[in-house]
């Protein structure tokens, strides 16, 4: 195991920045995720980590020491990529082995570390398959395999799911996590997809335009992003623009008791769409409006409804209501953020 720490890393290619000042520390055992869309510079920053590509400048330390002088083979920190990259002609157990006979391991412990790593990635009974006889999850395992073969202090994960269907992606997902605590291993997963990072991640590095714009718990960057832009990558929101005076949010659309302290003349609201509620139109409280669409995505449904010419957003468990019926909106204040 070993803690990884960015210090003021950037990187450029051709003169476009791709990674500016980035700064992040990870401890000793945790399972952190770079999230972004494509182009942000996640894996540019996991391929520094491993020493595939060299920064402009900053430093990389691994247990508080450097290793941005360090050559990929001697760092210890070894990517998993999406495309598995096994060798074609190799078996299960030789691609396995690859690195531990390319570290000059004796042959009896190669046996004996394969054979182990086989039973922890459940394909016993594969070894003499070739990867072309293989499930994409089988694939992964296999690929998983060979990394840990060579005990490496820091598992670099690249968007290691994106070719699975969702079903074996979902069983990918936990066998990853169950595995990583189990060996304890420091882990860095890249990945576009936040339900991905929400479950499989001890802490989140919000990835926007090469720089990190929040660094934090699931949980925190879920009920507490500190930007709008954050806010957006973990799910659809409502903003609402208003005044606030003594504790009471006023705007063209709704007025809420808020305990919020201070008085704004200008303050925007975050509001989930799960903190909107949309009832029928006998329901004694709440905001006239109609909605305007509907989309059932089967334990939730997704409403937009109309009031007074503003759209606003509701995911709820209930799909009883239709497009273009009447019904009654109200606001649940538990977990509004606003920005100033």
């Amino acid at each position: 195991m070993s803690s990884v720490q960015l210090i003021n890393i950037t990187k450029s290619f051709n003169e476009n920045k791709v990674l500016n000042n980035i700064d992040l520390s990870i401890k000793e055992g945790e399972i952190v995720s770079l999230l972004g869309k494509s182009g942000c510079g996640k894996s540019t920053t996991l391929q520094i980590i491993a020493g595939l590509i060299q920064p402009d400048s900053g430093d990389i330390l691994f247990n508080q020491s450097s290793v941005l002088n360090v050559c990929t083979q001697k760092r210890n920190a070894v990517i998993v990529f999406q495309d598995y990259l096994l060798f074609p002609h190799m078996t299960v157990y030789e691609n396995i082995e690859f690195g531990l006979k390319m570290k000059g391991e004796k042959k009896y412990i190669r046996k004996l570390k394969v054979y182990k790593l086989i039973e922890l990635v459940k394909l016993k009974g594969f070894e003499e398959e070739y990867p072309s006889q293989l499930s994409g999850g089988q694939k992964q395992r296999v690929a998983i395999a060979r990394t840990l073969a060579i005990n490496p202090k820091v598992l670099l994960l690249d968007e290691p799911f994106s070719n699975l269907d969702i079903n074996l992606r979902n069983e990918m997902r936990e066998f990853v996590l169950d595995l990583q605590k189990k060996l304890k291993i420091t882990t860095i997963l890249v990945t576009h997809d936040k339900e991905e990072a929400l479950m499989m991640s001890d802490k989140i590095a919000v990835m926007i335009d090469g720089s990190i714009n929040q660094f934090d718990t699931p949980i925190n960057l879920y009920k507490k992003p500190t930007s709008k832009e954050v806010a957006n990558i973990f799910g659809d929101r409502n903003y609402i623009r208003g005044c606030l005076k003594d504790k009471v949010f006023k705007s063209d659309v709704v007025t809420l008791n808020l305990n919020i302290d201070k008085d704004y003349e200008n303050i925007e609201l975050m509001i989930p769409t799960e903190n909107v509620k949309v009832s029928s139109k006998d329901y004694k409280k709440g905001i006239d409006g109609f909605i305007v669409k509907k989309r059932y995505a089967g334990e939730k449904t997704y409403y937009h409804v109309d009031i007074d010419g503003f759209i606003i957003k509701s995911s709820s468990y209930k799909g009883d209501y239709e497009e273009n019926e009447i019904v009654k909106v109200s606001i649940d204040t538990k977990n509004i953020i606003y920005f100033e």
